[in-house]
């Protein structure tokens, strides 16, 4: 057999650490199948994947729009999108603790995280009872310890994939895992993005309805499913997740969410279908943006590296600030108040990408002192 025919044809047999079953993969070399029916091995309907803008929500999908909750229909329904930014997600942690130490903190029935939204974004679903747990998370050294420039190693990404994925899983915990059930059971919402290299599309997850069928299987699918969010291409490796369609299993390639959504609401799609709807009850969105959008001018320096490093912060910022006024444009047209913030100029400069512990401290106190001064959100 050919080495192409090899790659298309064969299967190896692995063990599903999801499932704990055997199952047999599909070789890297065959074609993936179709994402929008395909579902991680063991699950059923708990993502949405957008193989196109204009696509409809299947039938039955785990992110069909939620009956307000016991106790929200004499309050607006409150939306909160993370977005990416690396080491600026110790900004948005912050500002979270201080909503919270002033008594601003709103109990949010969606949020949605990319990235190193993505880590933060159960914290900040599950409110103030958690605020210890998430600044420990960006404040605690860990990262910079896992993830210090002495950790490096050139391979499938600049760090091994491990490292990401030992940052992820202290912090989880059968009690987080119970919170989000209880949430999600509420009525509520946390959803999470990824970027499906092999489909070039993104997925939407549903953590909770993750979280709810329980066991080891879901808290292993929810920790993979933050890793993926959070795996920049080229710093880490890509994250495989095993799913089933027609009776095969295939591993899916997923990277982090930011290569495809930035920063989002709800799915396109579902923004499509279900615009109408929004105005039956009061909406309010924030956004929380953790980067600097508005740099301070400087020169760049002619070496390759500083230009290809400098060229990546740019393409990164644009297409966060694209995101931003895309989310601006929805709001305004559906007559949504919007709030947002994101890292302040001063500290631009700071490499996003450094997870220096004195800088995140830094960032994190930023957050903290403009919420606990009640000067966090702005209106567009």
């Amino acid at each position: 057999m050919s080495a192409q025919g090899a790659a298309g044809r064969t299967q190896v047999q692995t063990n599903n650490r999801a499932t704990g079953l055997a199952v047999r993969l599909r070789g890297r070399g065959a074609a993936p199948p179709s994402s929008q029916r395909a579902q991680p091995a063991g699950f059923q309907h708990v993502r949405v994947s957008l193989d196109d803008a204009s696509d409809a929500l299947p039938a039955g999908a785990c992110l069909a729009w939620p009956a307000p909750a016991h106790g929200q229909a004499a309050r607006p329904y409150r939306v909160l999108a993370l977005s990416g930014g690396g080491a600026g997600g110790a900004f948005g942690a912050g500002a979270l603790v201080g909503l919270s130490r002033a008594g601003r903190r709103p109990e949010f029935d969606l949020v949605t995280g990319v990235s190193t939204g993505a880590l933060i974004a159960p914290f900040a679903f599950l409110g103030s009872a958690w605020d210890a747990q998430l600044t420990d998370a960006y404040t605690g050294g860990y990262a910079a310890e896992v993830l210090a420039l002495s950790a490096v190693r050139l391979g499938r990404g600049l760090y091994p994939g491990e490292r990401l994925a030992q940052l992820v899983k202290r912090h989880l915990s059968d009690s987080l895992l119970a919170g989000v059930v209880a949430a999600h059971r509420d009525g509520r919402r946390l959803l999470v993005a990824t970027a499906n290299l092999d489909a070039q599309t993104t997925s939407i997850w549903d953590l909770g309805a993750i979280a709810a069928q329980g066991g080891a299987p879901a808290l292993q699918l929810f920790q993979d499913v933050l890793v993926a969010s959070a795996s920049l291409p080229g710093v880490f490796p890509p994250k495989m997740i095993p799913v089933t369609c027609d009776g095969e299993t295939f591993e899916e390639m997923h990277v982090d969410g930011g290569a495809t959504s930035p920063l989002f609401i709800v799915p396109e799609p579902m923004l499509a279908q279900r615009a109408e709807r929004w105005s039956d009850r009061g909406v309010e969105v924030y956004a929380l943006v953790n980067t600097t959008l508005r740099p301070r001018p400087s020169s760049t320096a002619p070496g390759a590296l500083p230009v290809l490093l400098r060229s990546f912060e740019l393409m990164l910022r644009s297409s966060y600030r694209n995101a931003l006024r895309s989310v601006e444009a929805f709001c305004e047209i559906n007559a949504l108040p919007l709030r947002t913030a994101s890292v302040p100029a001063e500290f631009d400069g700071v490499s996003m990408l450094r997870f220096d512990r004195k800088s995140m401290a830094r960032m994190f106190a930023r957050g903290l002192a403009l919420a606990s001064e009640g000067r966090l959100w702005r209106s567009p």
